[in-house]
């Protein structure tokens, strides 16, 4: 079959070549309400990894043991990300198996036990099993919330609307700094801290009894009227069916392949093999460009500058997660009219940047980390953590998200997106173990010039492998893979190729 000229990549397919009206990112009340109750997620998401840097600080003056042993204060930082790799990696099979309304809602059941254990809890064994339970949470979050508002959003505009998601991841974290500086006068402050996050759990938990499951699931689940009725809630009556056809291609092409799709299954397939790879690589470059260690590096970068205050370094703390708040609303604004690719390649292309000033800046510190330098090297370091920040956050923050929750067929897209969010969650864990081990190896200077090398392999990452999906239908994007599995080193916007689903 040939590719029409109105299929490539670089268009909008069918949308661009009829007269149909577009939809715009604030038309449509019903898909935006679809997406701040799903984005109830990402808050969660961003709200447990940014408040527990705080409540570590009460909790060991609660807990002698903890107090006395940096092993177990790392173990309640870390039992999250653990819990989060489960979640993420049993999430993907919930979603395809049960829908992703019930995989939410599971999450919030999850996350409201996890908060209410940590907020009783009478010792750190049982906090740090708390701490496991909501990190199921948070992994099965991670992977539901972009599919679900993915396969609710029209292709245009779908990009912007799970971008959205890491907003509130971003707006989580600003949310936690809130918390933390609200309670710190609070008798039982860490309590307090971590048990408030069971009511945005409550709250999304009540909003999606209400919320219709993901349309595309529906239909795949042969429950077409179901789907239907909620795709009449989405387009005007010449786009819905479009889109109906568009759900009856893709629930044939899965009824002819007559299997329940496996973990493995993704391994045999070439052309889910090279989606898979785009999509975990991604979500690896994320981590390991650093931005969790830039973010736990803040409280030093401030002594650097001469400022030894706790408040001004909570403060700080404060400016900078709002700066991600910023980036990540510029990064709504531009992914679906940049693109992903140039917006990943611009992202990649300022964090090497602002890397190397961090480098420089550590390099003229004194040999007593955290010894306060002249200001004019402690000022530059704050100037490439600013910018680091700046650049990340529209960028790689939300386009490695957005290109996972779109590059997968359907009957791949669960299993896919869990397997992905748990290669992040995975990187994620490795930065933050051995970030400590790598300074002490080679230096803070050293460390972030590694960060930099990273960015510039994952520049070539994005160049070389990852294409672009804006503006394209599910149907449109599976189309590349399949060009790509057929004929190796095509670019996703050749044509005049058949198109075949190779098996490896």
């Amino acid at each position: 079959m040939t590719i029409d000229k109105s299929m490539m990549p670089g268009s909008s397919g069918p949308l661009e070549a009829s007269s149909k009206k577009e939809i715009s990112f604030w038309s449509n009340k019903y898909v935006l309400g679809l997406t701040t109750t799903a984005g109830i997620g990402g808050l969660l998401f961003g709200y447990d990894t940014g408040v527990i840097s705080g409540a570590l600080l009460y909790i060991r003056d609660d807990f002698k043991a903890v107090n006395d042993n940096s092993v177990l204060q790392e173990t309640i930082v870390s039992m999250a990300v653990v819990g989060a790799m489960i979640g993420a990696a049993a999430g993907g099979w919930v979603n395809d198996a049960y829908g992703r309304k019930k995989a939410t809602l599971l999450a919030d059941v999850l996350f409201i036990i996890g908060s209410f254990v940590m907020c009783i809890a009478p010792d750190h064994n049982i906090l740090i099993l708390g701490r496991l339970f909501v990190g199921v949470g948070v992994g099965i979050a991670s992977v539901t919330a972009p599919v679900y508002i993915a396969e609710a959003a029209p292709s245009e505009i779908r990009g912007g609307l799970v971008a959205t998601n890491v907003l509130m991841i971003t707006g989580g974290q600003f949310l936690s700094y809130l918390v933390n500086l609200s309670f710190t006068e609070v008798p039982g402050t860490w309590r307090w801290m971590l048990g408030v996050a069971a009511i945005p759990a409550v709250v999304q938990f009540i909003l999606m009894i209400f919320l219709p499951e993901s349309p595309r699931w529906l239909y795949r689940k042969d429950k077409k009227s179901k789907a239907i009725a909620v795709l009449e809630n989405i387009y005007d009556s010449d786009r819905l069916q479009e889109e109906i056809d568009q759900l009856a291609d893709a629930s044939n092409k899965d009824s002819q392949s007559g299997k329940t799709v496996s973990y493995f299954d993704v391994l045999k397939s070439k052309e889910i093999r090279l989606a898979f790879f785009t999509g975990a690589g991604l979500q690896a470059f994320q981590q390991f460009t650093g931005i969790n260690t830039v973010m736990y590096y803040c409280p030093t970068i401030v002594q650097m500058a001469g400022f030894s205050s706790k408040q001004l370094a909570l403060l700080l703390s404060l400016i900078v997660a709002a700066m991600n708040v910023v980036g990540t609303i510029i990064g709504i604004l531009l992914i679906d009219k940049c693109g992903r690719r140039l917006l990943a390649l611009a992202s990649l292309s300022g964090v090497f940047a602002s890397l190397l000033i961090l480098s420089y800046a550590f390099s003229l510190q004194p040999k007593t980390l955290g010894a306060t330098l002249g200001s004019g090297a402690g000022w530059l370091a704050i100037v490439g953590l600013v910018l680091y920040i700046a650049f990340f956050s529209p960028g790689m923050g939300p386009v490695p998200w957005a290109v996972n929750s779109e590059i997968y067929p359907e009957a791949y897209r669960g299993v896919c997106g869990g397997m992905s969010a748990t290669v992040n969650w995975i990187s994620n864990f490795i930065v933050a173990q051995t970030f400590l081990s790598v300074v002490g190896l080679v230096g803070t200077r050293g460390t972030f010039l590694i960060f930099a090398g990273v960015s510039v392999l994952a520049f070539l990452f994005v160049l070389l492998f990852v294409p672009e999906t804006k503006g394209l239908t599910f149907e449109q994007v599976e189309r590349i893979w399949k060009e790509r599995a057929g004929v190796l080193g095509m670019s996703a916007g050749s044509g005049g190729q058949h198109l075949q689903g190779n098996e490896a």
